[in-house]
């Protein structure tokens, strides 16, 4: 079975020139948004792909589709008996079996980022950090610049549809990576260009403190190469705190008269701002940001910067700036029948209160029903309170249980969704923990109405619920 797959693999790689060509790369926490897109962007320079994830569902099916071997659950036999190079995402332990049957067995190994690395090393690096807005605005350099005819590789944290995934190998000159601050990741990448979109309290599992997370950004800073441009949002204070040491040219971005990228707001239709892009105080280009809300008008700001210093012209920039329709699980629309339901991957207090914004001012809906699914213990009790005043715009949220990664079993005693159900109710909101998924969709069922919008959003499993609920609307509502 394994050599019929890798006979497929070379065939479909075909003529793919790679010093990865016709290596044999096993990954360990494959599903994850990073990992399946490395895994895939492999796949795409010729490499022999296998992985292992805790479910076989969704993520690790399109990888088998995509030609990878993909296990379900972790062992030892799961490497492969000729292995090339292991790839272990942050979330996988120490103790993780394959991890340690791969570094008894002398395997070299090494963790996610710093595979991103050495794939960025060997193009002209593009990199977008911050604690929001990642993927977005990846996205949008990466499909703009393909647009353009500049056939870059990309890997964002999550699948995007005008780019056909979450990752791909361009024959081009640039790679368009999403930098990630979780676990100190992103300093393994060396970018040309790279964007600080904010920066803010998050993985305080990993972080002491914002001083910490500051620090942080600041050595990502350091790491642009001195002939490189560093744009970072001119408006938020500790991103101007991480720029304090950097070597390379650094060009602010916002919506402030002193930012080197100003966007100056010609008006909106329902949550998109019409921008007028101004760069050192001339106007550069103007467009119709397509995606809701002002954070989408300051993650095209950082894109423009970007996009500019990678050789488009403005008219090419704000034509396909405008053009771009979003990555999966950005508000995607599920369902537009009578009741609205969106799928979000907002997992953070400002991400919360962004999206919902948006969400009214664009569909307008009679009510905002937000099925929130919390994403970690530590998360939720470090943040408790901003999490709770970040539901403002929601009339119903209704809570199942936290979504357990990471965590230690001890951190999970710590907290509940009943403790943020409480701080809302606190605060005047309408909340309720119900604990599967199983039941909140009998609340659903008996709770919506026409004219309402129902969001699931968190950076787990409750996308599956959103599925639930399309089903249930078109068979029996």
């Amino acid at each position: 079975m394994k050599n019929g797959m890798e006979t497929e693999q070379r065939t479909r790689a075909g003529e793919a020139s790679s010093s990865y060509l016709g290596r044999r790369i096993h990954l360990i926490g494959v599903s994850g948004s990073g990992m399946r897109a490395l895994a895939k962007m492999l796949l795409d320079h010729g490499a022999i792909v296998s992985g292992s994830d805790s479910s076989g569902d969704g993520p690790a099916e399109r990888l088998r589709d995509a030609g990878a071997t993909i296990f379900v659950g972790q062992s030892p036999e799961n490497l492969p008996d000729a292995c090339d190079l292991v790839v272990y995402s942050a979330a996988i332990g120490e103790q993780n079996p394959e991890l340690l049957a791969a570094r008894r067995r002398g395997l070299e190994v090494v963790k996610y980022a710093e595979m991103l690395g050495r794939l960025m090393r060997e193009k002209t690096g593009l990199a977008v950090a911050g604690t929001h807005g990642k993927s977005t605005t990846t996205a949008m350099v990466a499909y703009a610049l393909r647009q353009a005819g500049a056939d870059p590789s990309f890997i964002v944290g999550a699948t995007v549809d005008q780019l056909g995934g979450p990752s791909g190998a361009g024959k081009g000159e640039h790679f368009v990576a999403e930098a990630c601050e979780f676990d100190r990741s992103f300093l393994n990448l060396s970018p040309k260009f790279a964007a600080i979109l904010n920066v803010e309290e998050d993985h305080l599992d990993c972080y002491r403190d914002i001083e910490a997370i500051i620090e942080a950004f600041r050595a990502f800073a350091s790491r642009v190469s001195p002939g490189g441009v560093l744009i970072a949002n001119g408006e938020d204070r500790n991103a101007a705190e991480a720029l304090r040491g950097a070597t390379c040219e650094v060009e602010t971005f916002g919506l402030a008269e002193s930012c080197h990228w100003r966007g100056v707001a010609l008006g909106e239709d329902r949550g998109r701002v019409h921008l007028a892009v101004h760069k050192a105080g001339e106007e550069f280009c103007r467009f119709v940001v397509p995606l809701p809300s002002v954070h989408n008008a300051y993650n095209s700001l950082a894109a423009a910067g970007l996009l500019h210093h990678a050789g488009l012209t403005p008219e090419q920039i704000a034509e396909y700036l405008a053009t771009f329709t979003g990555a999966k699980r950005r508000m995607t629309l599920k369902a537009a029948a009578g009741v609205t339901v969106v799928d979000d991957y907002a997992h953070h207090p400002t991400e919360i209160q962004a999206t919902l914004r948006a969400l009214r001012d664009f569909y307008r809906p009679g009510r905002i029903l937000c099925i929130f699914q919390p994403h970690q213990h530590s998360r939720t009790r470090f943040l408790l309170k901003d999490f709770a005043a970040s539901f403002a715009q929601a009339d119903e949220v209704i809570l199942p249980d936290i979504y357990f990664v990471r965590d230690s079993e001890k951190e999970k005693d710590h907290i509940s969704s009943s403790d943020l159900v409480a701080q809302i109710r606190l605060r005047g909101g309408s909340a309720h923990y119900i604990p599967t998924f199983e039941a909140i969709l009998d609340f659903v069922k008996t709770a919506l109405r026409d004219g309402d919008l129902v969001v699931t959003m968190g950076a787990g499993n409750v996308w599956e619920l959103a599925d639930e609920i399309v089903r249930w609307i078109r068979s029996d509502r």
